[in-house]
């Protein structure tokens, strides 16, 4: 097959290019640094391309125009959705400040705001929160949200913030994991926004329109200057071309959706920051217009120690209640410490600045109930994420293991709940008209039966959410839910489910 009738996708899949390596393309004496994309004007932009983008076909794809008339009514309420992020710490960078005076002049439509997300997974995590909060921000103020799934540049992966590269991914799995992150924008977003997939224009793109067309415009130096390029130039494994290109394509996805879609802003996390501005450079080099093209980073999400906030013990804060369940997200946010908690309930939730200081002026106060402020942010988050029913079976849930509740448990609830926490699979004959005390060490809770006892003690020793005082107690008929099995705990947090066989 000719060259020219090969697309880039395939050209510059794993197979062909990954064993190519940035270090070694740059010393070859055939080819410097100084030669390898050269400078010219083009005077059009893969205009053989006419490629209608795929619309998904349970989200409204249209971008509505707006009437001058519209937009200035609009404008005249709007509240400056820059100076909101940069209050609530959301606001690391911004290419110009005139973004800042577009997002509520009255002679500026309203903005068209987009931020990428690969699918790298079936589902989105808390990191990818972030982005769909600040999407959420602008449209709040009257902006127009925008969500890119990286069909395509999920097939080629981001070297960003990564010491290795991305494994490969099948078209099975891509197709998975893009429906998967869909739905959660959808769910997440509401109605008023538009989602994309950037394989719709890359898929007809031939490699030789890609190096005329865009590459000529990228200069190595800039390209290496990036920080996720250097710091993987540096590493044993090094970069691959593959990877290396990848900022071209984010770039040309911002061109694409500037000239076609009338989007004018990209945003993402600090570690962004160089994507985005390969974007803003490649709609000033290529489409060479007057018009405005910005990008804004926000922090990344850390911890008060400087650690990443949103991975657990058992890994990622996943958004999709199939692989993480909204009790589990909701026990996350709970668990936040002080530290973090006012800070957190600024960046994550939508609560008024003025009803957080309220929280935060009660905690340094006698009287005041601990974890408050952290039951706000979980109740907040979990709404915002799981919707409002998720957050009712997230309280529901936390309500029923709650140790001394006065909720009655029943068997429905036992189940969904054993998803969550350790459970064990017990016949009848060693369960009923047992100790107590030799039931919770055969399934797991203790190590052994002195560890019961000094639990129970202690008064930390828990059935069915009722405190245990005595040790000589046996299980009857009645502790056992629905005769179906029961709930035995240590202190606030060690529970396990006993199943009855």
């Amino acid at each position: 097959m000719p060259l020219a009738s090969r697309t880039i996708l395939p050209f510059c899949s794993r197979t062909f290019l990954s064993p190519l390596r940035v270090a070694s393309l740059l010393v070859s004496p055939e080819k410097s640094s100084s030669t390898f994309f050269r400078r010219v004007h083009v005077h059009q932009l893969f205009s053989t391309s006419t490629t209608t983008t795929r619309l998904f076909s349970s989200v409204n794809c249209s971008i509505q125009s707006t009437s001058t008339l519209e937009a200035e009514s609009q404008a005249l309420s709007r509240p400056n959705v820059v100076d909101i992020l940069e209050e609530r710490g959301l606001l690391e960078s911004i290419t110009s400040e005139k973004l800042r005076s577009a997002c509520s002049d009255p002679n500026v439509a309203p903005l068209k705001v987009y931020c990428g997300f690969d699918p790298t997974a079936e589902s989105l995590h808390l990191g990818n929160l972030l982005g769909i909060i600040v999407l959420s921000w602008f449209q709040r103020c009257g902006h127009q949200a925008v969500g890119l799934i990286g069909g395509a540049t999920g097939r080629v992966g981001d070297p960003s913030g990564k010491s290795l590269e991305r494994p490969e991914l099948d078209a099975d799995t891509l197709e998975k994991n893009i429906s998967g992150i869909q739905n959660i924008i959808v769910k997440i977003l509401g109605g008023n926004h538009v989602i994309l997939d950037n394989y719709d224009w890359w898929k007809d793109v031939k490699m030789l329109d890609f190096l005329k067309d865009v590459g000529r415009f990228a200069r190595v130096s800039s390209m290496m200057a990036k920080e996720s390029v250097k710091k993987r130039l540096e590493s044993e494994q090094g970069m691959s071309y593959t990877e290396f290109t990848y900022q071209l394509l984010q770039g040309y996805d911002f061109v694409h959706l500037f000239k076609n879609e009338g989007v004018n802003v990209q945003i993402g996390g600090s570690d962004q920051w160089g994507n985005i501005t390969a974007g803003t450079e490649l709609i000033r080099k290529i489409l060479q217009t007057e018009e405005a093209a910005y990008g804004l980073t926000f922090p990344l999400l850390l911890k008060n120690d400087g650690t990443k906030f949103g991975k657990s013990e058992d890994g990622a804060i996943w958004l999709a209640s199939s692989m993480l369940s909204p009790y589990k997200f909701y026990q996350y946010f709970f668990s936040v410490p002080d530290v973090d908690v006012i800070r957190f309930l600024k960046s994550l939730t939508f609560l008024s600045l003025d009803e957080i200081k309220i929280l935060e002026d009660q905690m340094g106060k006698q009287g005041y109930v601990p974890n408050t402020a952290q039951m706000k942010l979980a109740e907040e988050v979990t709404r915002f994420v799981h919707g409002e029913e998720g957050l009712k079976e997230a309280v529901k849930a936390t309500e029923a293991l709650r140790p001394g509740a006065e909720m009655k448990l029943d068997w429905n609830l036992i189940e969904r709940i054993a998803e969550d926490i350790p459970s064990c699979l017990l016949p009848i004959d060693r369960v009923l008209r047992f100790s107590i005390v030799d039931v919770s060490v055969s399934a797991g809770l203790f190590e052994s039966k002195s560890a019961a006892r000094r639990m129970l003690k202690q008064g930390g020793f828990y059935m069915n959410n009722e405190r245990v005082d005595d040790e000589n107690k046996r299980v009857g008929d009645e502790d056992i839910v629905e005769g179906k099995g029961l709930v035995l705990s240590a202190g606030k947090k060690n529970k396990v489910v006993v199943r009855i066989s």
